[in-house]
């Protein structure tokens, strides 16, 4: 996009690269940006309800801050938290009734790592219970009678309806590639952690993933690296290598996300890419199972106070959730870990002459409703095995809501699997023109 093309979008709709170029030049102001997300979300939040927690004075005043300090790789970025990261200045409620207006005194390292590097805090955004399946009242925008996804529901709704230009998430199991496809917008889950997890409520702390959704892959790149304090770029690949992963999961898919990611593996082919097709080994495919039952050990343990004090505040899904945990002893608890690190190596055989997988985020389009956010077990492997994945969005589906694809990468190879999702982000924008 041109100066003059950005100089005539509204700020809140110019992606984090466009606004951070335009700050730097001088033709757009923190100020400005945060004052037109403050606006947009005073004027949509109502129905959509993905904020929890706002302060305009606020925000506004480390805006004018922002202006002020010296360049830094995300001076004056405005991002939302999600409501299970700990922020010293606006309440903190995890998503449940029994932390209503708790204050944390610090900030999760994520966004302590933010500010440090000249972003703002523009407010908390909706969290499923404890990150877990029980849905906040976040409505997907672009259609409020369907489900945002979950857990990370407030930060893809802020980011998809222009709130924010990129909010934090989090993934335990899919909480941000399915909310991701379901809001037509990138989520990118990194490597395990790569953005450090204190002041994170803790779920199952051998898997849970500080993320960010943002409307770009390259926006994903910027932000994610910028939070080390460098200035990075996702180039698309020009030529990758990607493999379309097929499992007994793609059962479970419907019929157009199916057809959506093989027309995309197709388009992909054409526009230059090596693709193939393989079958996920059957020693892999069993670890899905297993990741539910080591989530259900660690949340149990890591819910524990909650649990002994608070279990009447839990609701009936969380509450069954957590007794799915009770019969797992120590003894299966350390075997489950051996046998997910030895998964993990195994999964790093896979992309020998690949560098990244294709797989589905969700079954399909947004579920109507939003008593239920859809199923997670899209992303329960690819979580266990720590990997990067960067959902991205790929087609409509027949109700015209948005579908996305999984684009996953090796372990700690984080710019290249985002490379290879800006190569398929490109072909499939083609697609979608």
């Amino acid at each position: 996009m041109s100066a003059h093309s950005t100089a005539m979008t509204p700020p809140n709709r110019l992606t984090a690269l466009q606004a951070l170029r335009a700050m730097e030049e001088g033709r757009l102001t923190s100020e400005a940006l945060t004052r037109a997300c403050l606006e947009r979300i005073a004027e949509r939040n109502g129905a959509v309800q993905a904020f929890t927690a706002v302060d305009p004075g606020r925000a506004l005043a480390q805006a004018r801050a922002a202006d002020r300090a010296a360049a830094a790789p995300l001076r004056g970025l405005p991002f939302a938290v999600k409501d299970v990261l700990d922020t010293r200045d606006l309440a903190t409620a995890y998503g449940s009734p029994i932390y209503a207006g708790h204050q944390p005194v610090a900030d999760a390292a994520c966004v302590a790592r933010a500010r440090e590097f000249g972003a703002l805090v523009l407010g908390k955004v909706a969290t499923s219970e404890f990150a877990t399946q029980t849905p906040s009242q976040t409505r997907n925008p672009l259609d409020l009678a369907h489900t945002p996804g979950g857990s990370s529901s407030g930060s893809a709704a802020a980011v998809a309806d222009f709130m924010a230009p990129v909010a934090f998430g989090t993934q335990t199991t899919a909480s941000t590639v399915r909310p991701a496809s379901y809001c037509g917008i990138v989520g990118y889950k990194p490597t395990f952690g790569f953005l450090n997890v204190a002041g994170l409520k803790p779920l199952s702390p051998s898997q849970d993933t500080v993320t960010l959704l943002a409307r770009t892959v390259e926006d994903a790149a910027l932000c994610g690296f910028g939070l080390q304090g460098v200035r990075a770029q996702a180039q698309p690949l020009e030529r990758p290598r990607l493999a379309l992963c097929l499992s007994s999961q793609w059962d479970a898919v419907h019929p157009e996300m199916a057809q959506a990611i093989e027309s995309l593996a197709a388009a992909a082919q054409r526009a230059g890419a090596e693709v193939r097709r393989l079958w996920l080994p059957a020693g892999l495919e069993a670890l899905i199972d297993l990741q539910g039952r080591l989530f259900a050990f660690e949340a149990r343990q890591s819910l524990a106070h909650e649990r002994q004090h608070h279990a009447a505040q839990f609701s009936p899904r969380l509450q069954a959730r957590l007794a799915g945990g009770e019969g797992i002893d120590g003894a299966e608890y350390l075997a489950m870990r051996q046998r997910a690190l030895a998964g993990r190596q195994a999964l790093a055989r896979l992309f020998d002459g690949v560098d990244a997988l294709l797989y589905p985020p969700a079954q399909g389009e947004a579920d109507e409703g939003i008593a239920d956010s859809g199923s997670a077990q899209f992303g329960a492997l690819w979580s266990l095995m720590h990997v990067p994945c960067v959902c991205v969005p790929a087609a409509r589906g027949p109700r015209g809501l948005p579908m996305g694809v999984q684009v996953i990468g090796a372990y700690g190879d984080d710019l290249r699997t985002l490379q290879a999702a800006a190569f398929v982000e490109r072909v499939a924008q083609a697609a979608l023109a």
